[in-house]
């Protein structure tokens, strides 16, 4: 009779773990269906309005893509010294100009001693130390931009370029 006792117990703890794990197993899906839904519902609610989204799109189809980048190199690379503690120093930067106009080069060429003489006397200006950073060479990169956009806005009534790369930075 004790085995009797103990075969009723055992489908009994059975079937009540497996209730447990049936309601777990929902519970569980249950909890990632209300995840799923509030993501949802977060991204429906953060979403920009669909009217607002057909005006973009008919502004962007509207404009011309944008002309074809053409690269410039300005050769020779420029080269400044610099005193830097009791010692003299140099840097060597070969730079590229980005422009999207063809009548830019002819400019370029035209009044190259120009933006040379520009670009040597505001490198040379630069302290030695501040080139040594990520930070100052950027600086010096729009520093670069803005004074060849400026002189060739005073010559062709245009800024003309849109980048300035530096192809080669060698700073001793």
């Amino acid at each position: 009779m004790a085995d009797d006792d103990q075969n009723t117990e055992q489908p009994a703890a059975e079937s009540g773990g497996k209730k447990k794990l049936i309601s777990l197993i929902i519970l569980a899906i249950v909890v990632a269906a209300m995840s799923v839904g509030g993501t949802l519902a977060a991204l429906k609610f953060l979403a920009p309005p669909a009217a607002q989204d057909s005006e973009a799109t008919a502004e962007s189809d509207q404009l011309p893509p944008p002309a074809p980048a053409i690269y410039y190199p300005l050769k020779p690379s420029i080269l400044a010294n610099f005193e830097y503690r009791g010692r003299q120093r140099y840097l060597q930067l070969d730079i590229t100009l980005l422009m999207r106009e063809d009548d830019v080069i002819a400019a370029i060429e035209t009044h190259m001693p120009m933006i040379r003489n520009g670009l040597n006397m505001l490198i040379s200006g630069q302290l030695y130390e501040e080139l040594q950073t990520a930070e100052g060479k950027e600086i010096l990169r729009q520093q670069c931009l803005q004074e060849i956009q400026r002189l060739l806005q005073k010559e062709i009534n245009k800024p003309g370029i849109e980048q300035v790369l530096f192809t080669s930075f060698i700073l001793q």
